[in-house]
This record gives C-alpha cells, sequence and structure tokens, in this order.
C-alpha cells in the first residue's frame, strides 16, 4: 500500500496497489511509501484552477496529506494570512522563501495548526553560475544554504527544503528533528532534466533526508505505478540502512 504525497505543484495521492516491503507482514520504521512526494506540476492556469479547487480538497477529506509548493515570497503581512488559509484548509506542508521577517510570520500565522512550514534554501537548478547572476557576485551555494538554515531555524521553521548535496550539512546543522525534504532526485542512469544539483534516492537519503520530491520520472511514465515502485523500493532500502 502506497501513500504517495505530491505537490500543488502538488498533491499527495495514494495508490493501495503499491507495494515497498519484501516483507509483507513488517512495518518499516520508516516506511517509504510516506516519505515520497510525487509533484503534481499542472500545464495550464486552467488545470491549476482544477487541481487547487476540486483535487487538494478531494485527497484533503479523504486524510491525504497536500504540500503546497508555492514558495510564498511577498510582504509579511501577505505571507501571513496565505499561510493561515493554508493552515485551515488542512494542508500539510508549505513552502516559503525570503528573509526572516516573511519566514517568521508564515510561522507565527500556522500556530495551532498540524501545518509544516518549510524554508527553501537554494532551488536545485541553482549552481555557483546561477547564483553570481542572481546576487551580482560568486556566492557560495554552501555558505548560503547554511545561512538560510541558520535562518529557518532562528525563525521555528518544521524544516528546509534542499538538494541532495545539501542535505548531509544541513543535517549536521539543524540537528535530527529538523524535517529536510529534498527534490531533484533521480534514479541512476535518469535524466537530470532542469537539476543542476540532483542526486539519487539512495544518496539523499543516507545524508539524512526526511522525504522526496519526484515529479516527470513518476507523472509522465508510461506506467506511473511501476515508476513509483521502483523509486519507493531504493527509497526503503536507503532508510533500513540508516541508524
Amino acid at each position: 500500500m502506497s501513500r504517495l504525497i505530491g505537490q500543488a505543484q502538488a498533491a499527495f495521492v495514494t495508490d493501495n496497489q503499491i507495494e515497498a516491503s519484501a516483507q509483507p507482514n513488517a512495518v518499516p520504521e520508516r516506511d517509504a511509501r510516506d516519505r515520497l512526494i510525487v509533484a503534481l506540476n499542472p500545464p495550464t492556469v486552467d488545470d491549476a484552477h482544477r487541481l487547487v479547487g476540486e483535487l487538494i480538497g478531494t485527497l484533503i477529506e479523504n486524510r491525504k496529506q497536500v504540500f503546497l509548493d508555492y514558495k510564498y515570497y511577498d510582504i509579511a503581512d501577505t505571507v501571513g494570512d496565505a499561510t493561515a488559509r493554508a493552515a485551515k484548509m488542512g494542508i500539510s506542508f508549505l513552502t516559503v522563501h525570503g528573509e526572516s521577517e516573511i519566514v517568521s510570520a508564515a510561522v507565527a500565522a500556522k500556530k495551532g495548526s498540524g501545518l509544516k512550514v518549510l524554508c527553501v534554501t537554494v532551488l536545485t537548478s541553482l549552481d555557483s553560475r546561477g547564483l553570481r547572476e542572481l546576487f551580482g557576485r560568486d556566492v557560495s551555494v554552501e555558505a548560503l544554504v547554511r545561512h538560510r538554515v541558520s535562518m529557518a531555524l532562528a525563525a521555528g521553521c518544521d524544516g528546509a527544503v534542499a538538494a541532495p548535496a545539501d542535505v548531509a550539512g544541513i543535517r549536521g546543522l539543524a540537528g535530527p528533528d529538523f524535517l529536510i525534504v529534498t527534490p531533484g532526485v533521480r534514479l541512476q542512469g535518469e535524466s537530470a532534466d532542469d537539476h543542476k544539483r540532483a542526486g539519487t534516492p539512495a544518496a539523499a537519503i543516507a545524508a539524512g533526508a526526511d522525504y522526496l520530491v519526484v515529479g516527470r520520472p513518476i507523472i509522465n511514465a508510461p506506467d506511473v505505478r511501476e515508476a513509483a515502485s521502483r523509486y519507493i523500493e531504493e527509497m526503503q532500502a536507503a532508510f533500513d540502512r540508516r541508524p
């Protein structure tokens, strides 16, 4: 039984036919079926409206988890209002961007709910060249990730979104309870698409990732179930090896 998570960009979806464990009666300590986030990226505005208006509500009504990967970035008051609405809807995860005032507003707005606020560190599509263009000077990816995570911790964020290569450093800085959600994940031999800092599921989990985000390799596959199963299998093996 699978409990795949997806974004709006993403909505978490379920397929009870996928089995991840080699021992049918065993329940692993970390169940990969609860840790795979399947990104649902709508191609048009109409599709986005349908996704938000219909699919997300249906998923929540059926007790599925929903991750809104909207990367909220606006003035603090606006971000706080948007976060409060997401919490009221029953959203499970939400991403925010921006400086500490914005992040703190999101954290304050979700209090008393089950919503987890995740701070965006550095997008997987950015490398040192991209950061140079963005900031107009040389910026280290590693230094910026550490800065963003330190800010998230100070603001009371539940976790962060980070590329596979950044996970180990974040885990060492933030400790075991800080959630790390990792996009830019591909099985060995698959195209990285536009991810400049991609990594395998096994490597990300070994470094300390809690959840993995996968979109195109699953949703564009001829057999979506089989594609998801391959990710779950590698994820479960990696979780089982982790202390």
